[in-house]
């Protein structure tokens, strides 16, 4: 019988990026399980800011350059990943240059998707991500209100 070495206590420390430009939303699809299409982004390195993660997550998978322009909510849903309780510290951000974006990393694909044509298989938490985004964009009120449970 082999025994498994049991994650660190505590959630784990990722990021994420929503990146809209011209009603557009950029995603990876990802290589590895679990499947699907996803926001740019993934785990902190020990000593990193979570800001700094951000943006090299962005260069990493898609090879756009891009600056954080709003802090949009940190996500702790322990069943957002199915592989251990992660939290997600949540960017929006606009993309520097070149939109044109090239897979990286652990990305086969990257990609501008319509928001009124998502993809059906989003990983993760992300369609929640995205339409919390496009509500802060629209609305200025940020899911905090929601997720407290309570509205301003």
């Amino acid at each position: 019988m082999t025994t498994r070495t049991p994650p660190p206590p505590g959630p784990a420390a990722t990021t994420d990026v929503v990146l809209i430009r011209d009603a557009r939303v950029l995603l990876v699809e990802r290589r590895y399980p679990p499947h699907g299409w996803a926001l740019p982004g993934g785990f902190v390195d020990p000593g990193e800011k979570v800001e700094h993660a951000a943006v090299r997550e962005v260069k990493e998978e898609t090879g756009l350059d891009c600056m954080l322009c709003h802090l949009l909510h940190v996500y702790s849903d322990p069943a957002r990943d199915v592989r251990r309780h992660t939290l997600s510290v949540v960017y929006i951000g606009a993309v520097i240059g070149d939109p044109t974006p090239t897979a990286g990393d652990d990305a086969g694909a990257a990609a501008w998707h319509a928001l009124s044509a998502l993809p059906t298989n989003i990983a993760f938490d992300h369609a929640l991500i995205l339409a919390d985004a496009v509500h802060f964009l629209a609305s200025g009120k940020r899911p905090i209100e929601r997720s407290a449970g309570y509205e301003r």
